[in-house]
């Protein structure tokens, strides 16, 4: 196995055991109530919310096709002059 799938496991395994230690109900205020509640669901869900927020705040950009876009917004691809005194004739029909 590589070690990346180890670590996942020893990671996985980890967790797992820590969770089902703190089984015990445990008082929790919330905003206006007091409840009892088990420090697996809390944790569980703590840990759940925390993935999300965590893989959103990371995740790509999205980029905008250039169909999306303006043609104001659209930048050339080459922004220096070039300098037509250095091309050669046969260059410049060319280009031109």
């Amino acid at each position: 196995m590589r070690t990346k799938t180890i670590l996942i496991i020893i990671i996985t395994v980890l967790i797992t055991i820590f969770l089902m230690m703190n089984t015990d109900a445990v008082q929790f205020d919330f905003i206006f109530v007091k409840k009892d509640i088990s420090k697996l669901l809390v944790v569980g869900i703590c840990t759940f919310a925390g993935f999300l927020l965590g893989f959103w705040a990371g995740r790509p950009r999205t980029v905008i096709s250039t169909y999306d876009r303006n043609e104001d917004d659209i930048l050339p691809v080459n922004t220096h002059p070039v300098n037509k005194d250095t091309l050669s004739d046969e260059d410049r029909d060319y280009i031109s």
